[in-house]
């Protein structure tokens, strides 16, 4: 098969409940030659892995390592993504449709933009798509009740891997704060919601729609580290009134 012939495809399958992956996610899936899914050099089963193996079985599925926990060592992260790339791009010229499965939504931070850019380069011709999934943000609003937006607000994203100070200066801001990825500095994401008077509506969950789900009140965030993939909102500040933002 030729290059020009092969696609890879970026399929969302949401935060974890795989009730919440999309009909056109599963059909993707499905009719993919070959799902690719990340893991770690642990060799444990991420997230999308457990969620893909609802819908293809195990025998379609590559496990394609990225390193997803090191922070530290810039070569030796570089070194397992070009190692990725290039295992995903023989998989496109053997097999011809790639599908690549990721938490979430592909073009909401997510692995799946980072090779769709070095499989470009790999495999030239390569035809590469997205199908939307479910985001975070989304689950924990509907599990929780929070409302993320109404009439004008605007609604801010914030990944906290760039330090506890970006989402302070966002809760200072109008409308709903979203904070991904806060986990590890959870007692500086408390402080921050203390300091501009966000704490009262905010809500913070962790491994939705999953059986060690936790879903709490933001006054309950304590000193210790929670999960890496804990996602905050804090709602806008609102009079109460029905419509009032209209």
């Amino acid at each position: 098969m030729s290059d020009s012939g092969s696609r890879l495809i970026g399929v969302g399958v949401g935060p974890g409940d795989p009730e919440l992956v999309t009909v056109k996610g599963v059909n993707a899936l499905r009719g993919a030659d070959v799902v690719v899914v990340p893991v770690m050099d642990t060799g444990e089963r991420g997230r999308a892995e457990a969620t893909v193996l609802h819908y293809v079985p195990e025998d379609r599925v590559v496990r394609v390592v990225f390193a997803l926990n090191e922070r530290t060592d810039r070569a030796r992260r570089e070194a397992a993504w070009d190692a990725a790339g290039q295992r995903v791009a023989e998989l496109l010229r053997e097999r011809g449709t790639v599908a690549f499965a990721t938490i979430g939504d592909p073009n909401v931070y997510s692995t799946f933009t980072y090779l769709a850019q070095t499989i470009a380069e790999l495999v030239p011709g390569v035809g590469v798509e997205t199908v939307p999934g479910i985001t975070a943000m989304q689950d924990l609003a509907a599990r929780s009740g929070a409302v993320l937006t109404e009439g004008t607000e605007p609604l801010t994203l914030v990944p906290v891997t760039a330090g506890a100070a970006v989402l302070k200066d966002a809760l200072a801001g109008p409308g709903t704060v979203v904070a991904y990825k806060f986990g590890r500095l959870a007692h500086e994401v408390a402080a921050a919601l203390r300091e501009t008077g966000r704490t009262e509506d905010a809500v913070w969950g962790s491994a939705l729609g999953l059986p060690e789900e936790s879903i709490r009140g933001a006054e309950e965030l304590g000193d210790g580290p929670l999960p890496y993939l804990s996602t905050l909102i804090a709602p806008a500040r609102r009079d109460g009134g029905r419509g009032g933002k209209l």
